[in-house]
């Protein structure tokens, strides 16, 4: 984790749901297999709170074989691409041209500024959701409004009804909030393929006097 984040991070680690978290985390990791390993659950957190522009929200982590670790949408360079992950690349290559990744890391998002965040940060082995209600949620509520309050002109894209249940905590006079449906093939194509927020974000950061994402 970025130093920049822990004050706020050591304030919600101290409450009460968010020990009980762990203890139930505690117990999971002891006995099952769950994603992502313990040491990448908060890896979103090690991109600077000074420097974020941009917050891509996910749901929870992918639950398959060694895919998770710990970015939103992210899979490390070995695993193959998600399909999920696949549109998201396909939309770019379609608003703003560069060519589809061999492979499916999105570090270097992470580097530019991005904040890859999941709504709830690990999950058991091939359980989908299976650490929803646990406590995550209000965890992420709670940095989602640190970076509403501490920061200025972000882009927030809001792919899917998980993310777009965060948007009651933006301020939108103050930040670009970007929505559309989930990029999950079930979805893409009812608003996702086509909604050109990778060329929107660039835009509104130019606007403000922010270098654009090299997406």
């Amino acid at each position: 984790m970025h130093e920049s984040w822990k004050k706020y991070l050591d304030t919600e680690f101290s409450k009460t749901y968010f020990q009980d978290l762990s203890k139930f985390l505690k117990q999971e990791y002891a006995t099952k297999t769950i994603y992502p390993p313990k040491h990448q659950v908060f890896s979103a957190f090690a991109t600077d709170l000074n420097n974020v522009k941009v917050v891509i929200l996910g749901q929870d982590p992918y639950h398959g074989t060694n895919q998770a670790h710990g970015l939103a949408f992210s899979v490390s360079k070995s695993v193959k691409i998600p399909p999920s992950l696949i549109n998201i690349f396909k939309e770019i290559h379609e608003d703003i041209g560069p060519p589809i990744p061999d492979n499916g890391n999105l570090q270097k998002w992470a580097d530019q500024g991005v904040l890859l965040l999941n709504n709830v940060l690990t999950v058991e082995a091939h359980k989908a959701g299976s650490h929803r209600d646990k406590g995550w949620e209000e965890f992420t509520n709670a940095m989602i409004k640190i970076l509403n309050d501490e920061c200025d002109n972000l882009v927030f894209l809001l792919w899917g009804r998980d993310a777009r249940t965060k948007k009651s905590l933006i301020d939108g006079s103050k930040h670009l909030i970007l929505e559309a449906a989930h990029p999950s093939p079930l979805s893409a194509h009812n608003g996702f393929f086509g909604s050109k927020h990778f060329s929107k974000t660039n835009a509104y950061l130019i606007m403000n006097g922010k270098s654009p994402i090299e997406w």
